[in-house]
């Protein structure tokens, strides 16, 4: 049965964005918040606690890294101690012995730091579903059962490049047929452990990865829908990763995957204009620091896919590329949100 209440959350680097769906609500009227993240929340309490010289002790559950961590490794720097839980410790590294290299302390789950009265404890998690119950409770707004979470998750990698991991994966799905529903999932792949730790936290949840949530989303977009019969590309410029993809129906041909920090809008036309060329390999990209690039046999480079269209917080750096923004329902910090609403719909409502 399909949901009549779906709780949407789309975790970036830089913001948790949120949105809460009603059947029968025009979805301008839904309720919807941007939030910090909660990676970018701790770092925040991390710089402060360097600045008061104070040590850190993080507990909880596996997350995306990113500000966090850079956080504490100049914590680390600086000379004071950051204590770890094992769970916790995976938000730095898959392997334990590698966090332990990078100066963590790894303590056993239910152990705390001895000798330290002004430990600054960090609770760690993706998603609370109970801060959000409670921000929202003074509107009369519930969280609903129905909930969906995209994180970007690389998947575990133990030993070897966490790029190229990553990456295989997503060749691996193009080889399978590149089925877009088939990016969501009530029961993630072992290798997806961040997802995994989100279904902890918010049990139940449909998780799917944060660029197909956006290219879900962009699909709400009326004019780049028009486009999926003959097909078209979507490029998704996120705060972290740069994803773009060859779409035609709801089937994935082609894809590359980069680092934002290294993107240029030179840079970024050329990936496209190669992507649509059928000539982007793997090695130009992986050998520039990106993930990759794959395309599958099945895909003829022609006249089809020549419209392009963009979206994601980073999206400025397309701003003079002639590309369309994408921005259903006339929110564009809401497009993975919208994706991931779709997708529920359909797998959990059978819609």
């Amino acid at each position: 049965m399909t949901p009549s209440r779906i709780l949407a959350i789309d975790v970036g680097a830089g913001t948790q964005d949120v949105l809460l769906w009603e059947a029968g609500q025009p979805m301008e009227n839904n309720v919807k918040l941007v939030l910090p993240s909660w990676t970018t929340i701790l770092a925040r309490r991390v710089k402060q606690a360097t600045r008061e010289g104070r040590p850190v002790f993080l507990t909880g559950n596996l997350m995306g890294g990113g500000p966090v961590v850079r956080a504490m490794k100049r914590h680390i720097r600086a000379g004071y101690p950051v204590y770890v839980t094992p769970r916790a410790a995976l938000t730095v590294r898959d392997n334990l012995d590698q966090v332990r290299e990078r100066g963590y302390t790894i303590l056993e789950e239910g152990q705390e730091p001895l000798d330290s009265p002004d430990l600054l404890a960090l609770h760690t998690r993706d998603v609370d579903l109970d801060a959000l119950a409670s921000a929202l409770a003074p509107f009369g707004v519930t969280v609903p059962e129905a909930v969906a979470v995209a994180v970007q998750d690389h998947g575990e990698c133990l030993e070897g490049s966490n790029r190229q991991f990553r990456f295989q994966l997503w060749r691996e799905f193009v080889e399978r047929g590149g089925d877009m529903l088939g990016l969501a999932y009530r029961e993630p792949p072992p290798c997806y452990t961040r997802m995994q730790a989100v279904q902890q936290d918010a049990p139940g949840a449909v998780v799917m990865d944060t660029g197909p949530a956006a290219l879900w989303g962009i699909l709400e977009d009326e004019r780049a829908a028009s486009h999926q019969g003959e097909g078209f590309i979507a490029v998704n410029v996120g705060n972290q990763h740069t994803l773009g993809v060859l779409v035609r129906g709801e089937r994935i041909l082609g894809l590359f995957e980069h680092h934002t920090v290294l993107m240029t809008p030179d840079k970024l036309v050329r990936l496209v204009d190669r992507l649509h060329a059928g000539a982007l390999t793997d090695a130009e990209v992986y050998d520039d620091h990106g993930h990759g690039a794959f395309i599958s046999p099945d895909y003829t480079p022609g006249a089809e896919f020549d419209f392009v269209t963009v979206t994601g917080p980073q999206r400025h750096l397309a701003a003079d590329l002639g590309y369309y923004f994408a921005a259903p329902y006339g929110d564009m910090m809401l497009t993975g949100c919208f994706g991931l609403v779709t997708v529920t719909r359909r797998i959990v409502g059978g819609e």
